[in-house]
């Protein structure tokens, strides 16, 4: 049957193109499409949009592009005796053969896509261990905080869910980098994220050296952990409460299952959804690809790793040996190598997670360049055509994900071509108008219907035309870049989280100015022609046109580039929370309309009126510490929009989880945006934007453009004591105040969990100035002390903090700290000498990143851990005296080295001289 199947479907092709190639007059031809047509807007009107009509529809649209693309190749280059033409019309030949590629495969990859049921979770005793990967870089502690409460407050028993923080940048090639000030800055991001993940119940990882970047990082994350399925969350991605529970049961159903992912999701607008005011009404660019195409992709078992929101199956990884890393696209590349030794993924569409998106245009092409530059990578060196394992349609899909990285050459050859003949009379083509008419519009008319079917409830008309020419500028050079050198790109980190404080032109705008003013002038001197030049057919009408389309996408671009001020600083969320606002002795149940981590909107429920507020109040939530705030607007008599003082760690559990406790509030707003305009409303509205745009992009030339600020450090949480009362006091400590907390309350929380039975320390009276790099150098005995002693701690045999992961590796000590090693260890400590903050933080990372893989060494009896812990809390400050240490017998060690006694005994003594 499946042979008789496929020489009826060779048949019919064989007939149906012997048929299209006929030639006809150009009457005939637009009779023949343009009946075409009619029957495509016949089914679209009448029939559902699957089954039989959906492949009809495609068909006729199908058969208009054929006839095209016959008439193009046979009918329309220059003749031999024009070279110069000849050349510049074989590429602008390439370049529509190149799309009418892309749109057939296309078409073979959505012409049945697969909506997934959803699949419930297996029963609790079988449910898989996950370990939730999030790798960081440069990324602020406030944005990582989010993310790992969010992360930890995931719908999954809790035994079986560990988040891992990797930490790319407190490695010890960065902590021990020769510029001293970038070497401080990686010792203090370490030990500030280490405090956070404490704090919050997450793992912090880091490693030796940055080698791989993502993939490598991501594979020493394999390494430290153990769970049977990996979740891979980016740094910037809070996923919602149901994540796992929406996603999990897949794995149960397919032993085969390598990947489940889910689509991207953002909270904030890209550069052109805020420059053109689309973000709320407008579907983003990317919805396209998540809501289409890779569920069309999974039809074929194409759906592939988009580096984030994934699930993986660790047995799977290990397959193929982690992550891959040769190319800069480590997820696509990854399940190529998957896809090809026979593994299969699953797509689910449903938002689960809530991210951000570049803010600046320069960061934007930034982050496309890297994923033009990665996609074409795996395209040279893993060409999946030559892929062993793949089915062909597999072959086909990703040949299709990776050949469209290739559009800014025809898109720029289509901006560029009728200045040819405008300008210098080159003959491009060769055709009548009448010819020109028949063939070209119908198939633009065909193209533009079969679009619009397709992808119309999350693309408006024109808008992929506008993205592929703002990113097609810059884009082309990382092509040539990375064709003439493969394996040259390296990883870039994409800027995210970043503010614009006033309204000024892109740095990358002038290119975009020239453009636009050559086509002006093009449209302008084909007008002249043709109604002054002798000898000037109709065709030059036709090519004016062509010239006058592109001057609109070229004007709508300006708008792109004339950058508007960004007036939320941190990205919120519409949610529709119930929660309660405790006034004074008043408490008022309330509705949270919208959310961020810096403010909230919350509508009064009962109907009374809101009491004056002049010293703020608590925002309480069914879970987790109550949130300070301060009225900041009342725009409506039952609305207030309050914003919070700096959160501390546990109250980001809080915010992530009226912000991310139901996916339905996203799925709600993206609903919103998903309203299909059809071709003429979508029309008419992007040639207004055309005409407005560039008097808009006019009227910022001179407007100085500042550097992008990062969200401003917000108040401190005890500059409002009156709302601090009743919260722990782990949620007193904020994460960026203007001065931090001593590091010896941080210490103490941290002991105080990992040896419960040891009472946490008292925070001190008031916190300690952070020493910035400019400081006076600190005292040098009282260095040597701490270092003698926490490398007599190091060189012991004893599992001090069991809960720090093994593959932490000991980093060596700035030099002055290395350097004041070299005083004897018995040097007299005067009295009034303190061990300064920044060598207690740096000393405190060393000794947690040293700590011995197990509870073996403890197991041998080398030291009593919670003696060990009262002493450094009495080292830390005052409040407690200090504990002897008591050491048990070793059955490997009778007594203890001298030089070891020698540095306990200096640890005691510093820790009486600070209690006192």
């Amino acid at each position: 049957m499946a042979a008789l199947r496929w020489i009826a479907w060779g048949l019919s092709a064989l007939l149906t193109i012997g048929f299209l190639v006929q030639p006809v007059g150009p009457e005939a031809q637009t009779w023949l499409c343009a009946a075409a047509c009619a029957g495509m807007a016949a089914l679209w009107l009448l029939a559902p949009r699957r089954g039989l009509p959906r492949l009809a529809f495609l068909a006729l649209g199908s058969l208009v592009v054929i006839r095209y693309v016959y008439w193009r190749l046979t009918g329309t280059l220059p003749s031999l005796d024009d070279p110069v033409g000849l050349g510049f019309g074989l590429l602008l030949l390439a370049a529509e053969l190149y799309c009418v590629l892309i749109l057939a495969v296309s078409l073979v990859v959505n012409a049945d896509p697969l909506v997934r049921a959803p699949v419930a979770l297996p029963p609790a005793a079988e449910l898989p261990a996950v370990d939730l990967l999030i790798p960081s870089y440069n990324e602020p502690t406030e944005l990582l905080a989010a993310t790992l409460a969010a992360a930890l407050n995931l719908d999954y028993p809790a035994e079986k869910l560990t988040v891992w923080l990797l930490d790319d940048g407190g490695t010890d090639q960065k902590c021990t980098d020769p510029n001293p000030e970038r070497a401080q800055a990686a010792r203090a991001r370490r030990a500030e994220l280490q405090a956070l993940c404490c704090d919050l119940g997450a793992r912090y990882l880091t490693r030796a050296r940055n080698e791989h970047a993502k993939a490598g990082n991501l594979n020493n994350g394999l390494c430290a952990s153990r769970a049977e399925i990996v979740l891979v969350l980016d740094a910037d991605h809070a996923p919602f409460r149901s994540f796992l529970a929406e996603t999990v049961g897949l794995f149960s159903r397919d032993p085969n299952l390598f990947l489940v992912q889910t689509p991207h999701v953002f909270l904030n607008p890209d550069p052109i959804e805020r420059n053109l005011r689309t973000f709320a009404r407008m579907p983003s660019e990317n919805e396209m690809f998540y809501g289409v195409t890779q569920t069309g992709l999974d039809k074929w078992n194409g759906s592939f790793f988009c580096g984030s929101a994934a699930l993986l199956r660790r047995r799977a990884l290990d397959a193929v040996g982690g992550f891959s890393g040769i190319t800069i696209t480590e997820d696509c590349e990854t399940a190529l190598d998957l896809h090809g030794k026979g593994w299969t993924s699953a797509y689910v569409g449903q938002p689960l997670i809530a991210g951000l998106q570049p803010e600046s245009l320069a960061d934007f092409i930034v982050q496309r360049g890297r994923w033009c530059q990665g996609m074409i990578q795996i395209l040279m060196l893993k060409n999946p055509l030559m892929k062993r394992g793949l089915r062909p349609i597999q072959k086909l899909a990703y040949l299709s994900s990776m050949t469209f990285w290739f559009f800014p050459l025809p898109r720029l050859i289509f901006m560029l071509a009728p200045l040819l003949h405008i300008f210098f009379d080159v003959k491009i083509f060769v055709s009548s108008v009448d010819e020109a008419l028949a063939y070209t519009a119908t198939y633009i008319v065909a193209n533009l219907m079969i679009q619009n079917y397709l992808y119309g409830h999350v693309r408006w008309p024109f808008v992929s035309e506008l993205y592929e020419y703002v990113q097609g500028v810059f884009l082309v050079r990382s092509i040539a870049s990375v064709i003439l050198s493969p394996r040259r790109p390296s990883f870039s980190v994409t800027a995210k989280g970043a503010g614009l404080d006033r309204d000024h032109l892109s740095a990358l705008a002038w290119p975009f100015f020239a453009i636009f003013a050559a086509l002006a002038a093009g449209c302008g001197m084909a007008a002249w022609r043709y109604l002054y030049e002798p000898g000037v057919t109709s065709l030059m009408l036709v090519v004016g046109l062509w010239c006058g389309f592109n001057l609109v996408i070229a004007g709508v671009a300006l708008g792109v580039v004339a950058e508007r001020r960004q007036d939320e600083r941190v990205p919120s969320l519409p949610v529709g929370r119930p929660a309660s606002a405790a006034i004074g002795s008043e408490q008022i149940p309330v509705t949270v309309e919208r959310m961020s981590a810096e403010a909230a909107t919350l509508r009064r429920t009962d109907g009374a009126p809101w009491p004056a507020m002049p010293e703020g109040g608590l925002l309480h939530a069914a879970a987790g510490p109550a949130l300070p705030f301060t009225l900041r607007a009342a725009p409506e008599p039952d609305l207030r929009v309050v914003a919070f003082a700096a959160l501390a760690p546990a109250q980001y559990r809080t915010v992530a989880g009226l912000m991310y406790g139901d996916a339905g509030a996203l799925r709600g707003f993206l609903a919103s945006r998903r309203r299909h305009r059809d071709l003429l409303t979508g029309s008419l509205r992007f040639l207004a934007w055309g005409i407005a745009e560039p008097v808009r992009a006019l009227s910022y030339i001179g407007k100085s453009a500042r550097a992008p600020v990062a969200p401003a450090p917000k108040g401190k949480v005890d500059s409002l004591p009156e709302m601090s009362a009743g919260l722990p006091e782990s949620a007193a400590l904020p994460l960026r105040p203007a001065a931090e907390p001593a590091p010896h309350a941080i210490l103490a929380d941290r002991i105080a969990r990992e040896r419960p039975s040891v009472a946490p320390l008292p925070a001190a009276a008031s916190p300690v100035p952070v020493v910035s790099a400019a400081a006076p150098p600190v005292d040098l005995p009282a260095q040597a002390l701490l270092q003698a002693a926490l490398e007599a701690l190091v060189a012991m045999p004893v599992d001090v903090s069991p809960g720090i992961p093994a593959v932490l590796r000991p980093e060596p000590l700035s030099a002055p700290v290395a350097a004041a090693v070299e005083a004897p260890v018995h040097a007299p400590v005067a009295p009034e000498a303190p061990v300064d903050e920044a060598v207690w933080r740096m000393a405190i990372a060393d000794l947690l990143a040293a700590a011995p893989a197990s509870g073996e060494a403890l197991a041998a009896g080398a030291l009593d851990a919670a003696a060990w812990a009262e002493s450094i809390r009495a080292l830390a400050g005052p409040g407690t005296a200090p504990v002897p240490l008591p050491r048990r017998a070793s059955p490997l060690d009778a007594a203890p080295p001298a030089a070891l006694r020698d540095a306990f005994a200096l640890l005691r003594d510093a820790a009486s001289r600070n209690a006192a």
